[in-house]
């Protein structure tokens, strides 16, 4: 039974939970209490003092609404409800006081400060502050950190609230930043001056309530008011966070995350938000046909008609679907390709994932559901690069008392782990607890045996999730794009290929390749034909992430030159090969989908898989080996990107380090 509380705050009366904490009841009461240093998914640390509050019978001075409970509150002489005032004379003068002090040491530079325009300081500065300052002394002054090239520091501004520090160490899991000094000495460093290693560090920048961490990439490129926002899904790793495209024109400038308790909470990783460099650069913006051995520019009409003259004389036509496609896309190859009697392939990574069983190839468990578990298995993934906000989730529940056990290589996880082999033979012989939630990572299906993995991994609780890699494969297995023997029966013996963006692919020479993607990665090296399309920022798409939720991707600018939207291009030259595709529109083409996909209209919700256990079969003998090596330049967009090349070189050069003798 929740041990429930009346109370009245602001003369509203309000029942509420015991263990919450005054700044918690007043948002539930709707009344908006000032913060700076309380963040609800970090821990409370009651250092700022800005949500101070009047607690009428309590000690004659305001009480810091973030620290105190509801259950800690006395009630009236008769026993009535604890009374909490918000807005009395008290509690003014005690805004006013603190926001006096923190603005004591804090520059005066906000023309020039690149949070301008979405700082809280500034913000609660004009609405609780005084209008004048009695201060005359020299402000203080701090040095600089260097976080590497994502993180921009000025010091001087920091107020010591220290939620960066909590971040990194609770929810990133790294333990090299803190407060060092008392006082006036009192500042924000990292240990020995150290690099913050992690994956998610970006969200340091969100956090931050002034302008001491700011975006690097992003510095003094726009003000806020100057960009059109767009909320959409990530693609960047296969968990769909909720993001937000800020474009200025026709240029994507940052992308920041959006709130969503399912997938990704409030954090992002750094691919995910430093990404949009990689949008610009090295970009198809026109139709491309190989003569002579070499890529001359072509028209539309000319790179279409070149395609469909190919695929009417091929002997075997085979489709690939690349690992950023949205599902009407795949929906549009599959329509075409097997009209002309060819097959498509999406599982381009050679990951044995049986087709028409959801429960095998997604699992039946939430990513929310990861929370509250209290064992895990992880079989063949290393979740720190292939879903860093995941990982994060899986940390939390370690935090809270999680057991995990890896069977695979040993990697670094933030959290710790049973180590229980690296072979089919350790899975083979594990005993695991009826409720623990089996994470099978794509690593661990790439061999021969794929499928007797997924099999063992389904009998050993049945509560299973499968970690995708990519972001469009859960939507091209839900409607069918696969062949029967996998990818190499798809290529073996094929003389014409469509390569729908699928770059991490080899195609050895001898057929005719056509490659439609955005960008100039290995797919556009090996293609005879290019057929320019637009990337994920620059359509609507559907997207099916890792629990196998269907999720809306919207369109926050436009391709460049001549690039057009991937299902376009497939009905343009449906109708170059007369047999013109059954949509005119993408409205049609969504109903066409749904008619033949019905779970994909549930948008956001996670649809109920059918358990279905794969018959159980002998495992082989190899070790478990991990999908991604780099996770900076897993996809052709961030091997575009100047920055994650940095940082990819940087992740390099601080593993190969030697370490000093202890």
């Amino acid at each position: 039974m929740a041990d429930l509380r009346k109370i009245i705050i602001d003369d509203q009366e309000i029942e509420v939970e015991g263990a919450m904490t005054l700044i918690q009841a007043c948002e539930e009461a709707g009344v908006e209490i000032p913060r700076f240093c309380y963040h609800e998914r970090l821990s409370i640390a009651g250092n700022c003092r800005m949500c101070l509050v009047e607690v009428v019978g309590g000690p004659p001075k305001p009480a810091a609404s973030c620290a105190m409970q509801v259950k800690d509150l006395r009630p009236g002489p008769e026993g009535q409800p604890p009374v909490v005032k918000t807005n009395s004379p008290m509690v003014k003068k005690a805004r006013e006081g603190v926001m006096e002090f923190l603005l004591i040491n804090h520059p005066l530079d906000c023309p020039i400060c690149d949070q301008g325009g979405e700082c809280d300081l500034q913000d609660q500065a004009m609405a609780y502050g005084v209008d004048f300052s009695r201060y005359r002394e020299p402000k203080r002054a701090t040095e600089d950190l260097d976080l590497g090239p994502l993180v921009e520091t000025h010091m001087t501004r920091c107020i010591s609230c220290t939620r960066c520090v909590r971040f990194t160490t609770e929810v990133a899991g790294v333990h090299v930043m803190g407060q060092t000094g008392r006082g006036e000495d009192a500042e924000i460093t990292t240990y020995l001056g150290e690099i913050i290693d992690s994956n998610l560090q970006g969200n340091i920048i969100d956090l931050c309530p002034v302008g001491a961490l700011v975006s690097k990439p992003y510095a003094f490129t726009a003000r806020p008011w100057e960009l059109t926002k767009t909320e959409t899904i990530d693609v960047m790793d296969a968990l769909g966070s909720s993001i937000r495209v800020d474009c200025k024109g026709r240029e994507v400038m940052r992308i920041l995350p959006r709130n969503h308790d399912g997938t990704n909470e409030e954090w992002i990783s750094d691919k995910t938000r430093f990404v949009w460099d990689g949008l610009r650069r090295q970009r198809l913006d026109r139709p491309y046909i190989r003569e002579n051995g070499k890529l001359r520019a072509a028209t539309w009409g000319e790179a279409l008609g070149k395609v469909a003259e190919a695929i009417k004389g091929a002997k075997k036509l085979t489709g690939l679907v690349g690992d950023m496609a949205p599902v009407e896309a795949v929906y549009a190859l599959r329509g075409l390709i097997e009209g002309q009697g060819g097959a498509v392939e999406c599982r381009t990574d050679k990951a044995r994932l049986p087709a028409g069983n959801r429960s095998a190839y997604v699992g039946n468990v939430a990513v929310e559901d990861l929370d509250t578990a209290k064992n895990f298995i992880l079989i063949g993934s290393d979740p720190n690069l292939e879903a860093p906000v995941l990982n994060a989730r899986i940390r939390k529940a370690w935090i809270n008392g999680a057991d995990v056990t890896v069977v695979g290589p040993k990697v670094d996880l933030t959290y710790d782990y049973t180590h229980a082999g690296t072979d089919r033979a350790a899975l083979d012989g594990l005993k695991v607890p009826e409720d623990a939630i089996v994470i099978v990572g794509q690593g661990a299906l790439q061999e021969v045996d794929g499928e007797a993995v997924l099999a063992a991994a389904q009998a050993l609780t049945g509560r299973m999730l499968v970690l995708h890699t990519a972001a469009a494969r859960v939507g091209a297995l839900d409607v069918g794009a696969v062949t029967e023997g996998g990818l190499d029966a798809a290529i073996d013996g094929a003389d014409v290929i469509y390569n729908l963006g699928a770059d991490e692919v080899e195609i050895a020479d001898g057929p005719f390749v056509i490659y439609q993607g955005s960008h100039g990665d290995r797919g556009a090296h090996r293609a005879d034909v290019i057929l320019p399309g637009a990337a994920y920022t620059e359509e609507q798409g559907l997207f099916v992430n890792t629990e196998g939720r269907p999720q809306l991707a919207l369109r926050a600018g436009f391709a460049p030159g001549e690039a057009k939207e991937n299902w376009a291009i497939l009905r343009a030259l449906s109708g170059e090969l007369g047999a013109t595709l059954p949509y005119d529109s993408m409205a049609q083409l969504r109903q066409a989908l749904v008619k033949d996909v019905p779970h994909l209209k549930k948008i956001d919700r996670v649809p109920e898989n059918d358990w279905q256990p794969l018959p159980k079969a002998k495992l082989g003998k190899a070790d478990f080996r991990l999908a991604i090596k780099d996770f900076y330049l897993t996809n052709p967009i961030a091997r575009s990107s100047e920055l994650m090349a940095e940082l990819s070189a940087n992740a390099k050069a601080r593993a190969n380090q030697p370490m000093a003798a202890e």
